[in-house]
């Protein structure tokens, strides 16, 4: 079984095509696209997201010599941005400690989509500010997954821990028998 949440989305879905020991996908919060699709591309396609207008973007020498952009969620932005049920104090060490993402990742278009042929569950944050619900709603219900929706923020997996939980054990008890 392959997790992913956020950007994780797009790449487990690129990782497990052809793989026969992936037996599940789990989203948490994530991209799912498909052919042709970028992470981008699906969080631009439907109103909701407010990430770009929170993000820093810090540029940083590539092997060829030329340069490329990491995004970081402003700190004084993160709380209300990336995770609005997490109490401040947690949120202001997740802002400092934050890894970035690189522009060309969420720019990056898929190839074949492992939804397609391996079954897929899905947790959708009703309160995501990254990627719209909406745009969540639409590639859950494409690729056919077996959704919960939890009101929370991009950051379900710090605010409702147990509801990931217990999700990923659906997805491993029901791909184990």
């Amino acid at each position: 079984m392959l997790v992913g949440h956020s950007y994780g989305g797009a790449v487990i879905s690129e990782a497990a095509v052809g793989d026969p020991d992936v037996k599940a996908l789990v989203y948490i919060a994530a991209f799912a696209p498909d052919k042709g699709e970028s992470a981008l591309g699906l969080s631009n396609k439907y109103p909701g997201s407010t990430l770009g207008e929170t993000l820093n973007s810090v540029p940083f020498p590539l092997p060829d010599g030329g340069t490329g952009t990491d995004l970081y969620i402003k700190p004084e932005k993160f709380h209300d941005q990336f995770a609005a049920d997490v109490p401040a104090a947690q949120t202001d060490l997740m802002a400092a400690t934050q890894r970035p993402v690189a522009a060309s990742a969420l720019e990056e278009k898929a190839t074949t989509p492992a939804w397609k042929t391996v079954p897929s569950w899905y947790l959708l944050a009703t309160q995501d500010k990254n990627i719209p619900p909406v745009a969540q709603r639409f590639m859950a219900d494409r690729a056919h997954s077996h959704t919960v929706e939890i009101n929370a923020s991009h950051a379900v997996s710090v605010s409702h821990p147990q509801a990931v939980t217990n999700l990923i054990d659906q997805a491993a008890t029901a791909t184990t028998h």
